[in-house]
């Protein structure tokens, strides 16, 4: 065991012996084989964090929020989410009672303080457009322990103890997402998890279908395991109450989702089919200011480059170039300034796109403007991204315009 633990050149189990172990902890070989060592023992591990097996209350909601957010747990072991879970917890979401009762023990706070929270969310999302997930999980984390502390400790009125359970969700989302661009997906499932819990609590259908929308995100967006199907499952999930879901930009972010899950499943008709939905619903919704604050990078640029996007999955890089144009191109454009990390990413997909057409000066016009917007910005995403994208034009290193570039970056 020591050699294959020890911190400086750990010795790896050969195949054999791994698929002995696994035989021993009845673990199937399959899993050997998708997981790699050592992520394949961790299933050895029976699980029972609070997390994943709170009952769907006020009460277990705290209990979720300790243990996704707690500062002693060790995020490596967390395991990612089977499909049957994520099914099962978008049905209990929609099934989930919300806090009814007010807290009766504890210093009495009120409405002011949910109003500080929503300040203090609405500055972190901006600070990881600007920075990137690195810089800001520790911050978004530290929230939810706050909030959950204020839940579990203070005294407070049902609709102050909704808001702040509204906040509590927001605060987890963002530490998922964080955690997720980071690149730890199993971390980022078990904050997605809790924000969902939280915005049941809450008994805003809203907030949960935002969770759901980021959760669909990290399911298909995956680079080890991607699953449309499951990711499908959050966003119908929650499109089954889009009456109950009070922002247009919501019901857009939902689409575009849908749209992004179903190109990645190779399902064309019905990808472009939710992109036309997309349309529609920010067509139908009202001016930014009176949408959620949260919604602010939702506009028709944004819709375009998912349509992008999708095109790209499904092996369309002409019509994928038509969608990125547009989206910078529209008179409601999407704003690279507002989120260089994003721009980054869309940019690198549009050098993919001019590659697959064997267009290199535009390949690499393109890839030079994404790796200018990276400058100072963290993202495990987009440097995997780039880093595919590098690997693909080093099989065109013969062409003095790639080689430049190729020697530019290192």
């Amino acid at each position: 065991m020591s050699r294959w633990t020890r911190p400086v050149h750990p010795q790896v189990p050969n195949e054999p012996t791994q698929l002995a172990m696994a035989a021993v902890l009845e673990i199937p070989a399959s899993e050997v084989q998708a997981r790699g060592w050592p992520h394949w023992l961790l299933l050895g591990i029976r699980d029972h964090s609070a997390v994943w097996e709170s009952p769907w209350t006020p009460g277990g909601t705290i209990h979720a929020l300790d243990d996704a957010g707690g500062p002693t747990v060790d995020r490596r072991g967390f395991l990612t989410a089977g499909g049957g879970t994520v099914a099962a917890a978008i049905a209990q979401w929609a099934i989930a009672a919300p806090t009814t009762a007010h807290s009766v023990t504890g210093r009495r706070i009120g409405a002011q303080v949910a109003d500080r929270f929503d300040s203090r969310l609405d500055e972190l999302r901006h600070l990881d457009d600007d920075l990137g997930a690195d810089h800001v999980y520790d911050d978004a984390a530290a929230e939810v322990r706050l909030i959950k502390r204020l839940l579990r400790d203070n005294s407070y009125s049902a609709a102050t103890g909704r808001r702040l359970f509204a906040s509590a969700a927001e605060a987890s989302r963002l530490a998922g997402w964080c955690a997720y661009d980071n690149g730890d997906i199993a971390t980022a499932e078990k904050h997605l998890h809790a924000a969902l819990r939280a915005s049941a609590s809450s008994g805003d259908h809203t907030t949960g279908a935002i969770v759901a929308a980021f959760w669909a995100n990290v399911r298909y967006g995956s680079t080890t395991a991607p699953d449309p199907r499951s990711a499908l499952d959050l966003i119908n999930g929650a499109l089954v109450h889009r009456d109950r879901i009070t922002s247009p930009r919501v019901l857009t972010m939902l689409h575009i989702r849908r749209a992004r899950a179903h190109s990645l499943a190779g399902e064309p008709a019905a990808a472009y089919r939710a992109i036309d939905d997309a349309l529609t619903a920010y067509d139908n919704g009202h001016p930014a200011d009176t949408d959620l604050p949260s919604m602010y990078w939702v506009n028709t640029g944004e819709i375009h480059q998912a349509a992008a996007s999708a095109a790209l999955s499904l092996h369309d890089p002409a019509r994928a170039l038509e969608h990125f144009t547009a989206a910078a191109t529209h008179p409601d454009p999407y704003d690279a300034e507002k989120e260089p990390r994003g721009a980054a990413i869309y940019l690198i997909r549009k050098a993919s796109a001019y590659l697959a057409l064997e267009d290199l000066d535009g390949t690499v016009e393109t890839a030079r403007h994404a790796v200018e917007l990276m400058g100072g910005v963290s993202s495990a995403r987009g440097n995997s991204a780039l880093a595919k994208l590098l690997s693909d034009l080093s099989h065109r290193c013969g062409v003095t315009v790639v080689k430049d570039f190729l020697d530019l970056t290192g």
